[in-house]
């Protein structure tokens, strides 16, 4: 299938898709006004320690204090320390990642693990300076998460200074190659750090990672002197910007065409590829039309129908997602597909292609967090059986880490999915002043009947002989017709003449009731 990168460089935004065939699966976005945190290094100071949570409030210089965990923090691991960490159980790969943009984030399982399992009040102490790494944006009204496990991204090689062990990624499967990148490394590497080998070094020789090393390895040494030097709390590492990480990061022989609308952008990029992967520089391509480039791309119609929350099967079957303040859930239903004969292949059938496209809109809205995916219910377990193995193989994709667990009798799938970002929803809508974020508003009748209620109760001390209701045009509409006997009833409840006024700029549900003499 064919792969893609498409960039379109805004005003004030810089937008980058990734496209499957005609498919999207992929979004990234950086603002100017607000460049992701994650991947930066900072030298911060413990302003709070919590040893009832096993946790830190660290000051980084962001406005909000940062949250570390126990888990999150060490210290530099001596020699003696090393022989105690795993060679095995390779990390995955690490990939784009980011708030609102495309930051690397090597995965948790590729960090070193903590050799001493200290409570946390014997590790830090409140004014304690310390050297820490974003993981994860803040959320909502939560502050960044941050680590002490630090980890640089290269083209072909992640650097972790605090670890020993040498990994490989899991995407490359051929095991003569693994244990050949494995073996180079090894050589390589010099002593006090361990290496993660990213999926795109799969073929690479010796001075390729080598120079990926060198690079890694001056600029560890630039951050450590800044942390010596640097009064905290201060930034000591910035992340490159979006079109960088783009070539680093996306750019791969899978990759058969990279457009970008914008001539510095595609200079800048045509520049990075030269640099980093010279054989690819060629499908680096200025896209010169007047036609914006995600409309000529289908892309635009893509992120519209990503924001809705139904999606359309193309059986007639449909999903709807839901986002709630614990999980998001994805139900599964028939629609407008009937099938032919048998119901249970029916269910099957729309099952499975919502496999497909629950795991698409999963990453291109970059869901996270705890998520329930509900399923027709299938009564041959051999069905259920099916459908949990399509998951897992459709997952294999997604380069956030995800934990599924087995389908139940009911249909229902549980998982947990990582998340470092704000997802679609969240970067590019806001609640809706009128309902406030709930999706849903009062009714024309409970309005009418609250209305009514208060004419009731204020008539008597209201002066004048007629009522005036203000309210939006939709609900003065809704009064005049419906509701014209009701208005009528109480006109002879409480004597006096009831009138409604539309008002444009009024709210859905907004009124106001006035008494004057006629």
């Amino acid at each position: 299938m064919k792969k893609r990168i498409v960039v379109n460089v805004g005003v004030t935004e810089t937008r980058l898709a990734v496209q499957e065939g005609s498919l999207l699966t992929e979004l990234y976005v950086e603002r100017m006004r607000r460049r992701s945190i994650v991947g930066n290094i900072y030298k911060g100071v413990v302003t709070n320690v919590l040893p009832g949570m096993q946790a830190a409030f660290v000051d980084v210089g962001l406005g909000k204090d940062a949250f570390l965990y126990a888990g999150d923090y060490t210290t530099n691991l001596g020699d003696d320390d090393a022989a105690a960490l795993p060679e095995a159980d390779d990390p995955p790969d690490v990939d784009v990642q980011g708030e609102a943009d495309a930051d690397v984030e090597t995965d948790p399982e590729a960090r070193p693990p903590a050799v001493h399992h200290q409570p946390i009040e014997e590790m830090l102490h409140r004014g304690q300076e310390i050297l820490v790494q974003v993981s994860k944006e803040s959320l909502g009204t939560k502050g960044a998460r941050i680590t002490s496990f630090i980890s640089l991204p290269g083209r072909y090689i992640v650097y972790m200074p605090q670890a020993r062990h040498v990994g490989v990624s899991r995407r490359i499967h051929d095991e003569v190659e693994r244990e050949r990148l494995r073996g180079i490394v090894k050589t390589l590497r010099p002593p006090g750090g361990g290496f993660i080998v990213r999926t795109v070094a799969e073929g690479k020789g010796a001075d390729e990672l080598a120079a990926d090393i060198e690079l890694l390895g001056r600029l560890w040494s630039q951050i450590h002197g800044r942390f010596e030097a640097a009064r905290a709390p201060a930034r000591l590492h910035e992340e490159v910007d979006l079109t960088f990480r783009v070539v680093r990061d996306l750019f791969s022989p899978e990759v058969e065409e990279f457009l970008v609308d914008d001539r510095a952008a595609y200079e800048k990029c045509l520049g990075f590829a030269t640099t980093l992967v010279p054989q690819l520089a060629d499908r680096v391509t200025w896209y010169d039309s007047r036609t914006p480039i995600f409309d000529a791309t289908g892309i635009e119609k893509e992120i519209e129908k990503a924001l809705r929350r139904r999606v359309w099967l193309k059986s007639g079957g449909y999903i709807v997602i839901d986002h709630t303040e614990a999980l998001i859930a994805i139900d599964v239903n028939t629609g407008k597909y009937v099938g032919k004969r048998d119901f249970e292949q029916t269910v099957l059938k729309i099952n499975l292609e919502a496999v497909t496209e629950a795991v698409r809109q999963i990453r291109l809205r970059d869901l996270g967090g705890i998520i329930i995916i509900d399923f027709i219910d299938m009564e041959r377990p051999e069905h259920r059986e099916q459908v949990s193995a399509a998951l897992r193989r459709a997952l294999v994709d997604d380069k956030s880490r995800t934990n599924v667990l087995e389908i139940s009798e009911l249909g229902i799938v549980e998982m947990t999915r990582k998340r470092a970002r704000q997802d679609l929803q969240s970067m590019f809508c806001a609640p809706c002043p009128t309902c406030r974020g709930s999706g849903v508003v009062r009714s024309d009748a409970t309005l009418a009947a609250e209305m009514f209620r208060k004419i009731q109760a204020e008539a008597a001390d209201g002066g004048g002989a007629e009522v005036v209701i203000r309210a939006h045009p939709d609900m003065a509409r809704y009064l005049e017709g419906d509701e014209r006997e009701g208005i009528e009833r109480l006109e002879a409840l409480v004597d006096k003449r009831i009138a409604v006024e539309a008002v444009a700029g009024f709210q859905r549900e907004q009124y106001e009731l006035a008494y004057r003499s006629p």
